[in-house]
């Protein structure tokens, strides 16, 4: 595939030349930090000052994508998700990308809610602080008051971030159809990868998903004291513009004014903790992303959620799937735990089973013996990703997702008591899971299921039989065979062929003295060198061998008839 035959790349030239320009500059930062001399490290700066080539290549990646803009850090979040792919150490570094951008100028806020609302921002708002409060990616934050007296912030989208972002997207998608045709990166699927990035991105690009995904929060745990999901307020909200009620308390990751308020730190990790496992095993839908700066501590050691954009939902087949990984951990069953991994895993062509079971136990025996107050299990699923890594297993995106949160949730919650073991809190729940799986309602849901598809199938069946039948007796039953990878053996066997039929051809022009003729050529006076042979014989002949020795020569290098070079 010619890099001129992918639209995306030539139609946003300019845009595709500045990232070239970034990304070249870090990896002319790599070859420094490898051969150049030691003060040749400091001459190229990344945008806060700090010198390029002194980071590690994992945080040169994340600093290259913090100056790209709003898609490539979206993209490094999206990445984040998917230690199986790109590795642990990689994902918890994307993972840091600060969002940090330039606000918006306070007439061109206030013009985008004029024209989102359709009518002018005092009808809606007593008091509207045109400086935010913070600007990120996507957006920029503002407090206000609504006429009704409530406090609110107000979330505004960024002008012109749909443009940007489109175009990102549209190169994005060029780079994954030429790393399709890549070995090394087909098994990852990079084509169905910005797909699924591009629909993620769009979803939190629409306000208004975000805003239906709080009122579900709200209605999902208005039973549970301990958390408090800020409102929404749908009549101010739109794609391009969220309301919700403004919440005062102390960030997570403000843990010196956690303590000097006089909470509990021990307490909060425990109910956020607690909160979140309820989310994922019992409502199977939940927060999916549990970072200290996306929730705030009330009084009364309430912890109140933020950002709605990123949510995790899981169905029954998923939940069945995630039970049975985390039992055979459990229960210390490597053989049955690496049928898992291979069962739910997208398996690349040349896979070593046997391997993978050996690591497998290797594993389990590990984390196995530990006890339920020092199990580490960030530690376990992080190791668990990286093995699966290695083997070139890609995990289905929500699992990956799960597996990140629940490694991020036990992060989380140390970063307030370092004692904390999430493990631990997980007791309760795997009695829960083995009675759900011996549930009659859930295997009288299996059986329906099983025989509606078993219907359908015996519904389908005849009709099909029928049409082929039809198209055998009317002569249009067509096989169409798809032959992948003989490319290289079919060309080398034509020009072999071409090249025996030439030398053969050529020989018998030669042996019958085809015209036109070379005349007799003398050397050394009498002794007579070529007499009467034929000259298209002995071209065809010339040529002949020089299309074999270039074919062996091809052969050679390969070292095999069906490999590409």
């Amino acid at each position: 595939m010619r890099i001129s035959s992918i639209p995306q790349l030539y139609r946003h030239i300019n845009r595709w030349r500045e990232i070239v320009a970034v990304l070249s500059r870090y990896g002319l930062a790599e070859w420094i930090n490898r051969l150049g001399p030691e003060f040749a490290k400091d001459f190229l700066k990344a945008p806060g000052g700090t010198a390029i080539a002194r980071h590690a290549w994992e945080t040169r990646l994340r600093l290259a994508f913090s100056e790209l803009g709003p898609t490539f850090i979206k993209l490094g979040q999206f990445l984040s998700t998917r230690p199986d792919m790109v590795g642990v150490t990689l994902a918890g570094e994307l993972q840091r990308l600060q969002t940090d951008v330039t606000a918006d100028p306070p007439e061109v806020v206030v013009q985008a809610l004029v024209l989102e609302f359709g009518h002018p921002i005092e009808e809606a708002f007593s008091h509207f602080e045109e400086y935010p409060i913070a600007s990120a990616s996507i957006g920029q934050v503002h407090r206000a008051r609504l006429k009704t007296g409530e406090e609110v912030v107000v979330k505004v989208q960024h002008a012109g971030i749909e443009r940007k972002v489109s175009v990102d997207l549209d190169i994005l998608s060029g780079l994954a159809q030429i790393a399709e045709r890549i070995p090394e990166f087909a098994n990852y699927r990079p084509v169905a990868m910005a797909a699924e990035f591009r629909r993620v991105f769009r979803d939190e690009l629409d306000f208004t998903r975000e805003a239906r995904n709080m009122q579900q929060f709200a209605r999902e745990l208005a039973s549970n004291p301990t958390v408090h999901i800020p409102r929404c307020y749908a009549e101010w909200t739109t794609s391009r513009v969220l309301t919700m009620e403004f919440v005062d308390g102390i960030k997570l990751i403000e843990t010196d004014r956690l303590a000097e308020a006089g909470l509990d730190l021990e307490e909060i990790a425990r109910r956020g903790a607690t909160l979140y496992l309820d989310m994922i095993f019992d409502k199977s839908f939940y927060h999916a992303d549990p970072h200290p700066g996306n929730a705030l501590v009330m009084p009364g050691n309430v912890i109140a959620l933020l950002d709605f954009g990123m949510v995790g939902r899981i169905d029954e087949r998923l939940q069945s799937d995630i039970e049975e990984m985390l039992l055979a951990v459990m229960n210390q069953d490597p053989e049955y735990l690496t049928s898992i991994i291979t069962r739910v895993g997208s398996i690349p062509a040349e896979f070593d089973r046997a391997a993978l079971s050996v690591e497998v136990a290797d594993f389990v025996s590990l984390y196995a013996n530990q006890s339920l107050d020092q199990f580490d299990l960030s530690g376990a699923l992080n190791d668990l990703t990286e093995m699966i890594r290695r083997y070139h297993i890609s995990l289905p995106a929500r699992i990956a997702m799960l597996i990140k949160v629940l490694v991020t949730l036990e992060g989380t919650s140390r970063l307030l008591s370092p004692r904390f073991s999430l493990a631990e809190l997980m007791r309760p729940y795997r009695r829960q899971m083995i009675l759900r799986r011996l549930s009659p309602g859930r295997k009288l849901r299996k059986m329906r299921r099983f025989y509606a598809q078993l219907e359908y199938l015996v519904e389908l069946l005849p009709r099909s039989l029928v049409e082929i039948l039809e198209q055998v007796q009317s002569g249009q039953f067509d096989v169409h065979l798809d032959h992948r990878g003989l490319e290289p053996s079919v060309n080398r066997l034509v020009a072999g062929m071409l090249a025996s039929a030439l030398f053969l051809g050529s020989s018998l022009l030669v042996s019958q003295d085809v015209p036109p003729l070379l005349g007799d050529l003398w050397l050394f006076g009498r002794i007579s060198l070529i007499s009467e042979i034929s000259l298209p014989g002995v071209i065809g002949v010339g040529l002949s061998i020089v299309f074999g020795l270039r074919l062996w020569r091809a052969i050679s290098k390969s070292g095999h008839l069906d490999r590409r070079h």
